[in-house]
């Protein structure tokens, strides 16, 4: 738990998650990088021609935690368990933490709190080495695209509720551009 977003007054959150220098995953988030400096996000997520796509969608998975991990970063100080109680994107959509293994239950939690669990949760899947594996010839899991699914389901839930309910202070930051050129990027992906 040495991880987690640290005590709310630290306002620190997790680690980015690095791919190895020198690696086939590294090359591609390089190519990733390059198509999205093309401005066309399309094009940007679109399987390079020849690449295996459980290496794309891996690589992707761990660079939208990683941006999605900044983004909330910035908005710690705003997201607390007083002014976000319920982890939620508007009165439709509260979200409720289960992780299927130590809380099989669905519980009720502050937005931080559901956040915090959600991050610790999935970088435990990007490091873990049956699911994500880094070296070359390590065989994904079968049923690893369902794995990415939910991972990318539950980081949309971070997004849904840094606009719903963040976003004027997003906007406060002057980081509004950065926001929704991230999750526009993450949509075109997901589709």
């Amino acid at each position: 738990m040495s991880f987690l977003f640290g005590s709310r007054s630290s306002k620190t959150f997790k680690p980015k998650k690095n791919i190895p220098e020198g690696t086939h995953q590294y090359d591609l988030m390089k190519h990733a990088a390059a198509t999205l400096g093309s401005g066309n996000l399309r094009l940007a997520v679109m399987l390079p021609e020849g690449e295996d796509l459980y290496e794309w969608v891996a690589v992707n998975t761990v660079d939208f935690f990683n941006q999605i991990n900044m983004l909330y970063g910035t908005i710690t100080e705003f997201c607390t368990e007083e002014s976000c109680p319920i982890m939620s994107a508007g009165p439709k959509y509260e979200y409720h933490w289960a992780d299927g293994l130590t809380v099989k239950k669905p519980i009720k939690c502050s937005a931080p709190k559901y956040i915090d669990y959600l991050m610790t949760w999935v970088q435990d899947q990007l490091d873990d080495e049956t699911l994500f594996p880094s070296k070359i010839g390590v065989p994904f899991p079968k049923n690893f695209l369902s794995i990415a699914k939910t991972i990318l389901k539950r980081l949309f839930r971070v997004y849904a509720h840094i606009y719903h309910q963040h976003f004027s202070e997003v906007v406060q930051l002057g980081e509004e551009a950065h926001l929704n050129t991230s999750f526009k990027h993450f949509i075109f992906f997901v589709q």
